[in-house]
């Protein structure tokens, strides 16, 4: 509950600011952002007709979109996913169930609201027919799959690790190079967040046991500088002096280059060195604010370029390590009606299923346990150098 919530929030919020620069924000709003806001152009339907939605205004965007889809699936197979669950439940709901559309005010199917690169889900594995663990290869690598993976930390609690491999299979159907890396350690430190007794440091570190490449090194270079804050900002200027010093840490990692807006021309393309901003910068805000749900989730819808996404980040780890009652109803039950979706509904339906599956995951883990058991007793009563009878 904690999980879906608390990322809902962070993307409503960081919609009506995402694309601009942290002084476009501050220009527009007269101030820094510190709740609900509207749309940045009054005249959203006519102002970007390449993307005619109404951001801001309490509506969740397609993070939150595909997130509930996800869940869907979660909840009727309960059982682990792979990248074929993605052909075979997925994509279904994407072209052939409309729902309810906040950003277009109407009823849609879920694949005419979201960008390109979640478009090639349909088109690779709906029309091309291609092998799901493959078909994310080609496409532009960008944080799609990552903004809506936190459901599988959530039913692989406590074990990041496996966080790690079911969502590298999962979005093997949707993404490659840094953006599928970045969904299996966002997954992992999901996993690691809602563990019992969960602390900062454990998120930082089932992150940096993970990751690799790029994204290894930009979360190294955060946890260098971040991971020992201890006093979080407490006015604007210093919230500003955070901004800078998230961007200065993640601005060698990423492709995407100083202009989000007009990208360098190496941007969302594969690569060895690069990561997503997105998760460096999410962490660099959570380790900024201590865990802090309110403080961790206004950097980042403050900081400008792709906050729906980095928010939601931000979000799902702290609501994860503090609950659900540190995300603040006084902007999820605006958020619910605005979007006309009850997102604590979207957390109970997480819930039932992961309960289901954690459940499996115990029953075959003792099953496990029991015949390592059996290996072990029969090795033991092998006589040395002989190998052991078969048991009758």
């Amino acid at each position: 509950m904690a999980v879906i919530t608390g990322s809902a929030v962070g993307d409503a919020l960081g919609g009506a600011t995402e694309g601009w620069t942290s002084e476009q924000i501050e220009q527009r709003h007269g101030g820094r952002v510190t709740g609900i806001v509207g749309p940045w152009y009054p005249n959203w339907r006519e102002a970007r007709p390449i993307a005619p939605y109404h951001k801001g205004d309490g509506h969740i965007t397609d993070d939150s979109l595909m997130t509930r889809a996800l869940v869907e699936v979660y909840a009727k197979r309960r059982a682990h996913l792979d990248a074929y669950a993605m052909a075979e439940d997925l994509v279904p709901l994407m072209i052939g169930e409309p729902r309810w559309v906040p950003e277009l005010e109407s009823t849609a199917l879920l694949l005419q609201r979201v960008f390109l690169a979640e478009k090639w889900i349909v088109a690779k594995l709906h029309y091309g027919h291609a092998d799901p663990r493959e078909a994310g290869v080609g496409n532009i690598v960008n944080c799609g799959a990552a903004m809506y993976i936190a459901p599988v930390g959530i039913v692989n609690a406590g074990d990041p690790r496996g966080a790690y491999a079911e969502a590298i299979d999962l979005a093997g159907a949707h993404q490659s190079s840094y953006g599928r890396e970045a969904a299996g350690v966002f997954a992992a430190m999901v996993a690691a967040a809602v563990a019992p007794g969960a602390s900062l440091d454990d998120v930082v570190t089932a992150a940096l046991e993970v990751a690799h490449d790029g994204t290894a090194a930009a979360l190294r270079a955060v946890a260098d500088v971040f991971r020992g804050w201890t006093s979080p900002p407490s006015t604007d200027d210093e919230e500003r002096a955070l901004a800078r010093l998230v961007r200065e840490t993640v601005a060698p990692f990423d492709s995407v280059g100083p202009d989000y807006r007009q990208m360098s021309l190496d941007a969302r393309r594969p690569s060895r060195t690069k990561s997503i901003e997105e998760l460096p910068a999410a962490l660099a805000f959570v380790l900024g604010h201590r865990g802090d749900y309110r403080g961790a989730v206004l950097a980042a819808v403050n900081y400008g370029r792709d906050t729906d996404s980095i928010a939601a980040m931000a979000g799902a780890i702290c609501a994860g390590l503090g609950g659900s009652a540190v995300v603040p109803a006084e902007w999820l039950d605006p958020i619910s009606e605005a979007s006309r979706m009850d997102i604590r509904e979207t957390g109970r339906l997480m819930a039932a299923a992961a309960a289901d599956i954690l459940r499996a995951d115990r029953e075959r883990a003792l099953a496990r346990l029991a015949a390592l058991d059996g290996l072990e007793a029969a090795e033991v009563a092998a006589p040395a150098g002989k190998p052991a009878e078969e048991p009758a």
